[in-house]
């Protein structure tokens, strides 16, 4: 089993099946997965078969917004014991954080950041997997979008969404969805809003159940400890794209010194540079396979100072030019959608 998720990231997941003509029984036991496995919302199940379950149940139906349809019902309630925690904080900012420090507790591939860039925010999500996982990462941006709307219920005010993937055939679950400008082929997964919305009192918030619920958490078992290199390729996804992914920032930002870092590393078998290099071939699979993105561009996401030196490094990686990597996947994907149009069209 590789990283590991709650049961709860398929929270919805039968009944939306149902409502575009699927059986989510049958699709369940064709990933492994047994539907009792959904009633039992605590139990840790393989986060890339959970993901790649949605993709399958998006294609079988020919619904490019099944993930997001999940996520319009869901509640805070759905992250299990971190969901009292989380509630009374006493601003959404110590919401965030608190989410982003017990996240392992959720969903061990899913990585959130809250950058502040002047007056507005950016909350980055992402997930830690070699290919694109359109639905997962719709899904956990509705399910985030949702958390602030429920606790600032009309003060939440977003200034956008963004989706790092091309824009659906039919975009109007998005707009029903959103109350804001839904931007798609951007250049991160996630939201932006106002930094002051991010300091409004919660008028939920209560100490006392706060620390009750903190030590709620900290009593319970959390399954397994995460891994020094699962937190480091966390980190590199992050800073990555914003040219910040050396080791040293990553420790700071782990709030370890180099030192340590490279030693708890080594104790794993690993070395930054290889972790770099993962994440960098992964991420270039994905940016390669967007057709917004110029070459160049990616080159300087990253890291590449040059379009050379990085169509030199592609090739060697992947056996051809970026541009022909690109052409192969854009046809493989036209032939996707082709059949998928195809099939009856879900509103």
């Amino acid at each position: 089993m590789g990283t590991l998720a709650r049961a709860a990231a398929l929270t919805h997941f039968a009944e939306v099946m149902r409502q575009l003509g699927g059986d989510p029984d049958k699709a369940l036991r064709q990933a492994g997965l047994r539907p009792a496995q959904l009633r039992e919302q605590d139990q840790l199940i393989d986060g890339t078969v959970a993901a790649q379950l949605l993709e399958d149940a998006a294609a079988s139906t020919g619904c490019e917004s099944f993930g997001l349809r999940m996520a319009q019902s869901r509640q805070p309630s759905n992250f299990g014991m971190v969901s009292l925690l989380l509630l009374h904080q006493p601003s959404l900012r110590h919401v965030l954080a608190t989410l982003i420090e017990h996240l392992h507790l959720v969903n061990e591939s899913l990585v959130i950041a809250m950058e502040d860039a002047g007056d507005v925010v950016l909350l980055r999500q992402d997930f830690v997997a070699p290919r694109p996982m359109r639905q997962s990462l719709e899904l956990a941006v509705g399910v985030l979008y949702r958390m602030c709307e429920t606790l600032l219920h009309d003060r939440w005010q977003p200034q956008s969404v963004r989706f790092c993937h091309a824009a659906p055939r039919d975009a109007s679950v998005h707009k029903r969805m959103f109350r804001c400008r839904v931007d798609f082929d951007a250049e991160f997964n996630g939201i932006v809003c106002r930094a002051a919305d991010l300091d409004v009192p919660n008028p939920l918030a209560d100490p006392v159940l706060v620390r009750y619920a903190k030590k709620m958490v900290d009593a319970a078992p959390v399954g397994r400890a995460t891994s020094t290199g699962q937190q480091v390729r966390k980190a590199i996804y992050l800073t990555l794209p914003a040219g910040n992914a050396t080791c040293a920032r990553v420790a700071q930002g782990l709030g370890r010194s180099l030192r340590t870092l490279q030693r708890e590393l080594d104790d794993e078998g690993l070395s930054f540079t290889a972790l770099l290099a993962e994440v960098r071939s992964e991420l270039a699979q994905r940016y390669v396979a967007n057709p917004r993105y110029g070459i160049g561009q990616i080159s300087a996401m990253l890291g590449y100072g040059s379009h050379s030196a990085f169509t030199r490094w592609f090739t060697a990686r992947f056996g051809c030019a970026p541009e022909a990597w690109r052409a192969a996947h854009m046809q493989t994907r036209e032939s996707s959608l082709a059949a998928a149009a195809r099939r009856p069209r879900v509103r």
